[in-house]
């Protein structure tokens, strides 16, 4: 008699980021979640990301609940401004940003690879620094 294999059960776990370095309490930390690697590190191009725009603080916590068994990357962008988006000058981001896993930063942004992590029923904790380029 034969046994039938038992299926893989994915369980959902909760994404806990503490965020350090934001330079002033203007605007919003604006946070993205994201499993699609062309969506990264601008998340707002995908419609399964989840975000969420806390009120900046030198140090806060940012978290997901509920979040489905996967392969994720997390973008920030502080926005002083409270428009809702990264603003430039030059090319440059004139605000603040971050990733998961806080990545080296070359010329262009960093690939979702080296910001990715996984999430596999537990609670994953994620420490991310602000970065300013101007």
């Amino acid at each position: 008699m034969a046994l039938a294999a038992s299926p893989t059960v994915a369980h959902s776990g909760s994404v806990e980021v503490d965020i350090s370095g934001v330079r002033n309490a203007r605007g919003n930390v604006l946070v993205c979640l994201t499993t699609d690697p062309k969506a990264f590190p601008d998340c707002g191009r995908d419609p399964k990301s989840r975000k969420l725009s806390l009120p900046a603080r030198a140090t806060l916590t940012a978290r997901f609940d509920q979040v489905p068994a996967g392969t994720y990357a997390i973008a920030l962008i502080h926005d002083e401004n409270a428009n809702n988006r990264m603003d430039l000058a030059l090319f440059l981001p004139k605000e603040g940003f971050g990733m998961s896993r806080n990545p080296k930063i070359g010329m262009g942004p960093p690939k979702f690879k080296n910001a990715q992590f996984t999430v596999a029923g537990e609670t994953v904790k994620l420490p991310i620094t602000m970065r300013y380029m101007l």
